[in-house]
């Protein structure tokens, strides 16, 4: 198995995206943490975090499946201080 279950997430985002896009919002994520039904991933502002919600949320949950975690849910958290513009 790989580091963890994000960084397998992320392999499979890497060959779906553009590298741009992919750099653009996925370089700045970091785990945090797994529970079994929710991983927490950092993320650097709220407009990045509500992004990847409304834009790649389907491609994580078939990454999460092809990974046989298709019960568990990706929390993005908010690391930095201060959110950035809405877009």
């Amino acid at each position: 198995m790989s580091e963890n279950v994000w960084h397998g997430v992320l392999d499979r985002l890497r060959s779906a995206l553009d590298p741009e896009e992919f750099r653009r919002w996925f370089d700045g994520t970091a785990y945090a943490s797994d529970s079994g039904d929710q991983i927490t991933v950092w993320v650097h502002s709220e407009s990045v975090r509500r992004h990847i919600l409304v834009h790649y949320q389907p491609l994580i949950d078939r990454a999460l499946r092809a990974l046989n975690r298709p019960d568990a849910d990706v929390r993005f958290v908010v690391s930095g201080y201060g959110e950035d513009d809405d877009e």
